[in-house]
């Protein structure tokens, strides 16, 4: 009898392979780091590339080593917890795909992979490929919400929203807030997922009553983080795997711009 990965190669499946991993390891924030060398086999192409990570630490705990730390959560490229560089990429070779979605078949046998944690001076390392991304939370506490005393839920249709402000507004709300933007932007800029946060609201009803606000406060929350400052290199997204495009970035700008104009109103 024919066994099912057996199967599987008859029909030009390619078959398990090896890479070598170089990892970042760092015990804690203040500690130093350096990159240690791993070679993991019998990957099979239809792993997710966290599933690689987890065969590495299952050798390694049955070792008596430490295994790898990294995020992970939904692993559906939903949630936005997991994020790694993969040679320089933040999330890995794959256009509009997380961490946890990509698979092994984007690589070959006996690729050298180098694993970092996103690096900024916002998100500081926790352990190994962990990184503290509360930062932005703390952006989106500052003004991505509304106040309003809504009572129970409404029927959907009891608000109406013109179909082209809901695309726009649904295109913004796609940010899933992994910091792969600020990741790979030079200057560690976060004007990307800002940008997405506060356009989300701006372009429904909803959103109206604290519009000036939320875009004062959410930029201010995003300078005093430490975040640095865009200068439009376009990066952000490249790297999104939500596809959220530099034009919430132009209109977060406007606004800025706008809420700064008309505060004294």
């Amino acid at each position: 009898m024919i066994q099912p990965v057996q199967a599987l190669r008859s029909h030009g499946q390619r078959k398990s392979f090896s890479v070598m991993l170089k990892v970042w390891r760092q015990a804690g924030p203040t500690a130093d780091g350096y990159l240690e060398t791993f070679r993991v086999g019998d990957v099979n192409p239809d792993m997710s590339f966290l599933e690689m990570l987890d065969r590495l630490n299952e050798r390694l705990i049955l070792e008596g080593k430490d295994p790898v730390a990294f995020d992970h959560d939904c692993r559906e490229g939903i949630c936005g917890t997991c994020g790694v560089m993969i040679n320089g990429l933040a999330h890995g070779p794959l256009k509009n795909t997380a961490t946890c979605q990509l698979r092994m078949r984007s690589f070959k046998d006996g690729d050298t992979l180098v694993l970092e944690p996103f690096r900024a001076a916002a998100f500081p390392v926790v352990k190994d490929l962990v990184v503290d991304r509360s930062s932005l939370d703390r952006i989106q506490q500052a003004g991505g919400y509304i106040s309003a005393n809504v009572g129970g839920a409404q029927d959907a249709n009891a608000i109406l929203v013109p179909k082209k402000q809901a695309d726009v507004a649904m295109h913004s709300a796609a940010c899933i807030g992994c910091g792969a933007c600020v990741a790979a932007c030079k200057n560690a800029s976060a004007a990307l997922f800002t940008g997405a946060k506060v356009n989300h609201l701006a372009s429904l009803p909803q959103g109206q009553a604290e519009r000036k606000e939320r875009a004062v406060n959410m930029v201010a929350r995003m300078d005093l983080e430490g975040f640095g400052a865009c200068t439009n290199t376009n990066e952000c997204q490249a790297a999104c795997p939500a596809n959220i495009s530099i034009q919430d970035i132009s209109k977060l700008n406007r606004e800025y711009f706008w809420a700064s104009l008309t505060s004294q109103d």
